[in-house]
């Protein structure tokens, strides 16, 4: 089952958890996983791009795929942003596998629309979904991680986050998915922070790669069920399989990187550098007066940001 590329066993004792797997990129990190000997809680409701309905047979799918090449999976269809659901998911992994060292935050939906346009309802979904759908199984698994490092015994676990350049760096027409993906972003660095005490590292990365939520059905097929072509007819450059063996990698026992978010599509992995001060005006004895400022900050309008943006979206 081992993908091409992929050293096997690299995953081998570890147990994960890995959100939205039911499909699309999620499907691959499950898939790699496994095949890297990963015990598996393959979650997914089976939802709608836009987050409505439900369909238990799509993490079942994934989990039925990984038994076939003798990997070790269950299914999870628990609600991630529920309280109750994301404490079940870790729960599960627990229950099923003994431990959990992994766990992979990658559940998400769209509802674009215009801010003009958008509804409550739009906006609270996608929230919901990216940020508390982040924080919830961060926190149930985070807290069955303190009590095992205060139980004095070893941690060494990783939690992988899901944002997007859109929300690093901005996309008209995603004035809630943005913000929720910055947010995932800025969430994984200060989590970072907090759990490494307890053994435990936080990354987060930016995925490029044509699913269901990036590309409209074709003839009547998902993305995910008929990957895009390569330009050349050999690598596919937007196959959601390529950003897999970056998160394999963080995930693994021993890699040494935490607190950082990349950008992982193709054959390339980009660390981005955080919030970053490029230009200042400053009085160290009194305040300013709106006078001044119209003198002194208009030329903020035209300072030039070094972004290195991606070319994606």
């Amino acid at each position: 089952m081992s993908p091409d590329g992929a050293g096997a066993g690299a995953l081998a004792g570890r147990v994960a958890v890995v959100t939205g797997a039911g499909r699309g990129i999620g499907r691959q990190h499950a898939l790699l996983f496994a095949a890297e000997g990963a015990r598996v809680v393959v979650n997914d409701l089976g939802c709608a791009p836009d987050g409505t309905g439900s369909d238990p047979v799509v993490a079942q799918r994934v989990v039925e795929e990984i038994r076939a090449a003798g990997g070790e999976a269950v299914a999870s269809t628990h609600d991630v942003a529920d309280p109750d659901g994301a404490a079940r998911l870790v729960q599960t992994a627990l229950a099923e596998f003994g431990d959990l060292h992994v766990l992979v935050n990658n559940a998400g939906i769209l509802r674009d629309r215009m801010l003009v346009t958008m509804e409550d309802g739009d906006w609270d979904a996608v929230l919901r979904t990216h940020l508390t759908g982040h924080f919830l199984p961060t926190r149930a698994a985070a807290q069955h991680w303190r009590a095992k490092s205060k139980a004095g015994r070893p941690v060494e676990a990783s939690v992988v986050c899901t944002t997007s350049v859109s929300g690093l760096f901005g996309m008209v027409g995603q004035t809630n998915y943005g913000p929720a993906k910055s947010g995932v972003a800025t969430f994984a660095m200060i989590a970072a922070e907090e759990l490494g005490r307890y053994g435990v590292r936080v990354n987060a990365i930016a995925p490029a790669a044509m699913t269901r939520l990036t590309q409209p059905p074709v003839d009547g097929r998902l993305p995910m069920e008929a990957p895009p072509p390569a330009d050349d007819g050999g690598f596919a450059p937007y196959d959601p399989g390529h950003v897999s063996p970056f998160v394999g990698y963080l995930a693994t026992r021993d890699c040494p990187i935490t607190g950082r978010v990349f950008y992982v599509q193709g054959g390339g992995v980009h660390l981005f550098q955080p919030w970053a001060v490029v230009d200042a005006i400053t009085k160290t004895d009194e305040r300013w007066t709106i006078a001044e400022l119209e003198k002194e900050a208009a030329r903020f309008a035209t300072v030039e940001f070094q972004l290195n943006r991606p070319h994606w979206g």
